[in-house]
């Protein structure tokens, strides 16, 4: 296979309902169209989400980073790029590309994911699933942006905390993996998104969260436009961190 062949791409439009009061695209779409298309890819190399459950197995986001020089305008055709840097035992990276309507690339993101058994929530060894057929699809098309980094939150006091409500929930019962990066932006003033745009947005996930439970947002101020966050479940567990760096216009 060759490495063309390798990656996917993924054609799109910024509808009117997915952009901002800016006329972007939002980062909660585009963090949905990134996952779709990691499900596209996986599923038409048999990896996806449909075959996985057959055998009780599905993929888990550990980490998200992207980064972005602009998003598309409404209205404007977009598309998408995605394809595997590496595979490891529990783990594999998935990296991508969003590139505008002349085909130049606005935005990549890297990615971080591991396959668990349904049942036990436990990792599956991905080099035993279909003997390792996984690592014939590993690309080499450059990622040009830093990898996830290691997030720590030092602040105590929770800047906001909201029960886990009924838009939040997936099909699993669980909060919603992009409704967490929708939640962490809402902690900022309307006036930071009118002078600033975002330039890196950070995930890592940690533990699963589901009705019943409530979420605290701690904050740590790391550098002018630079922001740590920390989401706690029912003030003890965390669930995820984040990383939110603006840059003024």
């Amino acid at each position: 296979m060759s490495e063309l062949d390798k990656i996917g791409t993924y054609q799109f439009v910024a509808e009117p309902f997915h952009v901002d009061f800016t006329g972007h695209l939002t980062i909660g779409v585009l963090g949905n169209h990134l996952l779709n298309v990691a499900g596209f890819h996986a599923h038409d190399r048999g990896f996806g989400i449909d075959h996985l459950n057959e055998e009780n197995y599905t993929w888990v986001l550990s980490r998200l980073a992207i980064e972005m020089t602009d998003l598309p305008y409404q209205y404007e055709p977009f598309s998408i790029q995605t394809w595997v840097e590496n595979v490891y035992r529990l783990f594999t990276d998935r990296n991508f590309a969003v590139l505008n309507k002349e085909g130049k690339p606005v935005a990549y993101a890297r990615s971080v994911w591991a396959m668990i058994n349904m049942e036990t929530r436990k990792p599956i060894d991905l080099m035993a699933m279909h003997n390792g057929d996984i690592t014939g699809y590993i690309c080499d098309k450059d990622c040009p942006i830093e990898k996830p980094s290691r997030i720590k939150v030092t602040s105590k006091e929770p800047v906001a905390e909201m029960p886990v409500r009924y838009s939040d929930m997936d099909i699993n019962g669980h909060v919603n993996s992009i409704r967490y990066m929708e939640h962490i932006l809402d902690l900022f003033p309307i006036d930071t998104f009118k002078e600033k745009r975002l330039h890196r947005f950070e995930m890592a996930y940690v533990a699963e969260t589901m009705a019943g439970d409530s979420l605290a947002y701690y904050v740590d101020k790391v550098d002018e436009g630079h922001f740590d966050v920390e989401v706690k479940k029912n003030a003890a567990e965390t669930v995820c961190r984040s990383k939110v760096i603006f840059k003024r216009n």
